[in-house]
């Protein structure tokens, strides 16, 4: 079973790599990402101009948002080039199952 405070988001089948999905968790923006062997969760909201970071690229474990070119790093939120100088909130991840059908679970009720 899901563990306590972990929102089942996607599956792993549903993440191509290097390409965000936008999902909403307990009415919470998420952006859902699986790059370099890893899934990360990070809020969708850019912490410069309140924007979709979803429809960004990813790159080197950045996601770089789209309107104005800030990146943030998916482990920690942080911003890594102007204009954002404020972090994005990160979230914990959770996989259960294998292969394809293994379940995408998110918290956002901690930040990791």
């Amino acid at each position: 079973m899901s563990a306590p405070g972990f929102v089942a988001a996607c599956t792993l089948g549903e993440l191509e790599d290097d390409t965000p999905k936008r999902v909403e968790i307990d009415g919470v923006p998420v952006s859902v990402v699986r790059t370099e062997g890893e899934v990360f969760a990070i809020n969708d909201t850019c912490s410069h101009a309140n924007v979709s970071l979803s429809e960004g690229e990813v790159e080197d474990c950045q996601i770089e948002c789209w309107l104005h070119g800030s990146s943030f790093d998916l482990r920690t939120g942080k911003p890594s080039g102007l204009p954002a100088t404020r972090p994005v909130p990160v979230y914990p991840v959770k996989i259960e199952g294998e292969g394809a059908d293994a379940t995408v679970l998110i918290s956002v009720t901690q930040e990791s």
